[in-house]
């Protein structure tokens, strides 16, 4: 035991022991992710109104490369959950995140998806994070058009940073459940 202690501990990192084309690799893959998002968009209530602005000429959604919404989950890479959601609709909503392809990110619209807002009874979802992991919050009563491009912005920075990894179960995530 003691022979063991004695032994040089050599510092590596993980950035530095990943080769040369792997980082290549995963920058292009960061890259090509993050100007394609394909977006599913879950609209309940008020909010779906100032989505529907961010896509207009004034704000141009397009720019960023998550113009066309698609209305199948199995289309889709991120889920926006604008608006309110009831107690009765989360095993629905739930149902099509498990239907969307890996790698797959979640973007809670306004302070109803984010916090319950306002509405602090039984029959409303405290908080989408309680069911499926969020990427981004984006606050607001209902947030302005402005916000939802920075949201759309601060995704794709955490997209292009993220280590891309390919082959079978590269993109497992460890989903919290908060009771």
């Amino acid at each position: 035991m003691s022979e063991n202690v004695n032994l040089p501990i050599v510092p590596t990192r993980k950035e530095e022991a990943q080769g040369f084309l792997q980082k290549m690799v995963s920058k292009s893959l960061g890259w090509a992710r993050k100007y394609s998002l394909f977006c599913y968009p879950y609209a309940t209530a008020c909010c779906a109104m100032e989505y529907m602005s961010t896509a207009s000429a004034r704000h141009d959604l397009a720019r960023f490369g998550a113009e066309i919404p698609r209305f199948s989950p199995r289309q889709a890479d991120l889920l926006l959950v604008i608006g309110t959601i009831n107690l009765k609709q989360a095993p629905f909503l739930k149902m099509v995140y498990e239907q969307m392809c890996e790698p797959k990110w979640v973007m809670a619209f306004g302070v109803c998806a984010s916090s319950g807002g306002f509405y602090n009874n039984y029959a409303v979802l405290q908080g989408v994070d309680r069911i499926l992991p969020v990427d981004v919050y984006v606050p607001g009563c209902p947030p302005r058009p402005e916000q939802v491009l920075d949201g759309i912005m601060l995704l794709q920075d955490k997209i292009a940073n993220q280590s891309h990894t390919m082959g079978p179960g590269a993109y497992k995530r460890n989903l919290a459940v908060h009771l």
